[in-house]
C-alpha cells in the first residue's frame, strides 16, 4: 500500500512539474505600459490602467539626431529602453543610438540581461567580445565593420566597438531586454563607490598598489 501510495505522490509531482513546463512564457495581454511613478517595487514595472494608456506611451522622438562625443571617450550612447518609452515594459526588447567621434571609443562593457545585435549606419568600427573562462582561456572574436554591418555580442560578455577612421561614426544596437543594463569594466572595477580595496585589485591584477590608487584617482566617466 506504502509503494501504491509513493509511485501516485511521484506521478502527481511529475504531472505538476509538466504543467509548470508548459506555462505560456509571453505576454499574457497585449501591453503592460509601465507605470514609472508606482511606489510598488516588481521585477520590472507594475502595468499602467489601461484606460490611461496613450499614443505617447509607445513613442520617441529625437534618435536622428547625433549624441554629444565631445567627451574623453569620443563617444555616446543615446538609450531608447523602459524608461524612454513605459509601453516597452514586458515586451523584452530596447534599442540605442551609438555615435562615435574620429578615434572614439564605446569601452568595455557588458549588458548582464540582453544579447545587443549592432548595425553600423555611418562609418568604420573595430569591434570584439571576449568569451567566459574556458579550458582555452578567455577567446577575443573582433571584427572590422563598414556601412551595412551586422554583429552580435552575446548576452552577458564583455564587448566594444572602435571608431577605426578619421570621420564619425553612427550605430544602432538593438538589445533583447526592455532594460539590458550596462557595466563599464573600468567604471565597475576603479570607479565604485565606497572604492574596492587597492589591496585587492593589486593582487587581482598583479600590479603594485601605487598603480592601483592612480587608477582610482581617474575621473571615470559614463557615456550612457
Amino acid at each position: 500500500m506504502a509503494s501504491h501510495i509513493l509511485f501516485f505522490a511521484l506521478l502527481a509531482l511529475a504531472s505538476s512539474h509538466v504543467n509548470v513546463m508548459a506555462s505560456d512564457p509571453s505576454q499574457l495581454q497585449d501591453f503592460c505600459v509601465a507605470d514609472l511613478k508606482s511606489p510598488v517595487l516588481v521585477n520590472g514595472f507594475v502595468c499602467k490602467p489601461p484606460m490611461h494608456v496613450t499614443a505617447d506611451d509607445f513613442f520617441f522622438s529625437g534618435l536622428d539626431k547625433p549624441g554629444n562625443t565631445s567627451n574623453q571617450l569620443g563617444s555616446k550612447v543615446t538609450q531608447v529602453n523602459v524608461n524612454q518609452i513605459a509601453g516597452l515594459n514586458t515586451l523584452g526588447i530596447s534599442l540605442a543610438r551609438i555615435d562615435y567621434a574620429p578615434y572614439g571609443l564605446n569601452p568595455p562593457h557588458t549588458h548582464p540581461r540582453a544579447t545587443e545585435i549592432l548595425t553600423v549606419l555611418e562609418g568604420t568600427l573595430y569591434v570584439g567580445f571576449v568569451t567566459s573562462n574556458t579550458n582555452n582561456g578567455n577567446l577575443l572574436f573582433t571584427k572590422m565593420l563598414n556601412k551595412g554591418d551586422v554583429f552580435v555580442f552575446p548576452e552577458g560578455l564583455i564587448h566594444f566597438q572602435f571608431n577605426h577612421g578619421s570621420t564619425p561614426a553612427v550605430a544602432i544596437a538593438a538589445l533583447s531586454s526592455q532594460n539590458p543594463g550596462v557595466i563599464t569594466i573600468a567604471n565597475a572595477v576603479f570607479g565604485s563607490n565606497p572604492p574596492i580595496s587597492d589591496a585587492v585589485l593589486a593582487k587581482a591584477f598583479q600590479v603594485g598598489q601605487d598603480t592601483i590608487k592612480y587608477l582610482q584617482a581617474q575621473f571615470w566617466m559614463d557615456n550612457n
